[in-house]
């Protein structure tokens, strides 16, 4: 009499582990970039929140300074205070937060302040609305790898009527247009109107301060 063997057990599908796993992942793990090289999980609302704060003092010490050129000398004396004072206060932010401070722009004034190619898709973005709901549009990327990796902020300067228009906008008087091009001969940013997204500050941040 012949004994039917006993049938053999049936082997779970080998995707039914990962899958498993997959499904224990929290929604917040850092993901996976092409390369393959997993990118440490940060705080970005402390990135923002820190940037700003390096924006805003920035950008109030500059318009203090610039204010009381007006009042003093005129357009032009104010003209010589931006050109002088902006990379002091920018070098003095830079030392005292840690992040690389500095303002880029497309029609940009000074020919070291342009864009690089990874800066203008999310310079376009901040051209699109240059405020929400009342406040500078911002952006956020990471670059570089390892030591170098940074975290990086696009914060908007939307033009302003006053005081930018005196020496952005579209009537420079004579005096001020002559010392522009004397200073800047291949100066790009005039013609603003309020509202525009006239440049950007960015701050950029080692990535290894937020881990």
């Amino acid at each position: 009499m012949m004994h039917r063997s006993a049938p053999h057990p049936v082997m779970a599908p080998v995707l039914a582990p990962v899958m498993a796993l997959a499904l224990l992942l929290p929604a917040g793990c850092a993901s996976l970039p092409e390369g393959g090289s997993r990118q440490a999980k940060i705080d970005e609302a402390a990135v923002m929140e820190r940037s700003a704060a390096v924006a805003q003092s920035f950008q109030g010490k500059l318009q203090a300074q610039l204010v009381a050129a007006l009042q003093e000398g005129g357009p032009v004396q104010a003209i010589g205070v931006c050109k002088d004072a902006a990379p002091q206060i920018a070098a003095a932010e830079s030392a005292a937060s840690g992040a690389q401070v500095s303002r880029v722009a497309e029609r940009n004034r000074n020919p070291a302040g342009g864009l690089t190619e990874e800066m203008r898709p999310y310079y376009a973005r901040l051209a699109e609305a240059p405020l929400v709901d009342g406040r500078p549009a911002t952006a956020l990327w990471r670059s570089g790898t390892g030591a170098a990796e940074r975290i990086n902020v696009l914060r908007a300067i939307p033009m302003q009527d006053k005081p930018c228009s005196t020496c952005h906008g579209t009537n420079l008087s004579p005096d001020v247009a002559e010392l522009l091009h004397a200073l800047y001969p291949a100066d790009r940013a005039t013609g603003f109107a309020p509202g525009e997204l006239r440049g950007a500050m960015l701050v950029s941040w080692p990535v290894k301060m937020f881990e």
